[in-house]
């Protein structure tokens, strides 16, 4: 029985996911993976050796230098024969700024006080129980109402086709004050600073925990996350290997 791929840590997603020929086409297209945008980042933005950069993703240095090859060879394919490149799919997590040394984007703790948690209603990008890492395409929100600082009510709710900028006008039916989710773009957080919702953003894993974290004060977020694209059907990756499409515009 094979191993079940080990997820790699990154510092942060893709902010734009889509480059191509300024030519008409037709071209090709070849897909990197989250992981390897990372590797790239890391070994040919930062400088850093293939065995530090290991050490940030938490792979052995001989994983890191097959992704980064791998990465390598995709860039170089598309210079030469003018493919389009999309950045999407791979098996990893978002560190956070936690445990990873010289993290560039390092996490904030989200901290209530007792009037904030005394009544709440708290939504989080949701997806078979995890936090759902692209707010524009979200499916599904798990709305929690808390009261006296716990959660009192919890359910599930579909979007209907919602998308993008109209999710702030969902959320706000569901009279929801607090976002937990993934990546989301700016266009989303400026429609949800001006509905008086709150974001807490870049967060990944178990939902149900995340808002339990939020509520105990130690919920790590990244307040300047985005996932900024250009281009009309775009794709932007999902973590543990699943896709996503994230249509025109951003990711918002």
């Amino acid at each position: 029985m094979a191993r079940p791929k080990k997820d790699r840590r990154i510092c942060r997603l893709p902010g734009t996911c889509r480059f191509g020929p300024l030519d008409d086409g037709p071209y090709g297209v070849a897909i990197m993976t989250v992981e390897e945008l990372e590797a790239i980042r890391q070994i040919d933005l930062e400088g850093l050796s293939q065995e530090d950069c290991a050490a940030r993703m938490n792979v052995a240095r001989t994983t890191a230098q097959s992704i980064y090859n791998s990465a390598r060879e995709k860039l170089a394919r598309c210079i030469v024969d003018g493919l389009e490149l999309r950045i999407e799919g791979g098996s990893y997590r978002v560190c956070g700024g936690a445990g990873c040394t010289g993290c560039p984007v390092p996490a904030q703790v989200a901290k209530l006080n007792d009037k904030e948690t005394s009544h709440m209603k708290i939504a989080v990008t949701y997806e078979n129980g995890q936090v759902y890492q692209h707010f524009g395409h979200s499916k599904q929100f798990k709305v929690y109402t808390v009261e006296g600082g716990k959660v009192t009510d919890a359910q599930v709710v579909d979007t209907n086709g919602s998308g993008h900028g109209a999710l702030a006008g969902f959320l706000g039916g569901h009279q929801v004050d607090t976002l937990i989710c993934g990546g989301i773009g700016g266009g989303a957080q400026m429609a949800l600073a001006e509905a008086g919702i709150k974001l807490y953003g870049g967060v990944t894993g178990d939902a149900d925990a995340a808002v339990e974290a939020l509520l105990a004060g130690t919920l790590q977020y990244q307040p300047d996350i985005t996932c900024s694209h250009h281009g009309e059907g775009h794709q932007c990756g999902h973590h543990h290997g699943e896709g996503h499409q994230c249509g025109h515009g951003s990711c918002h």
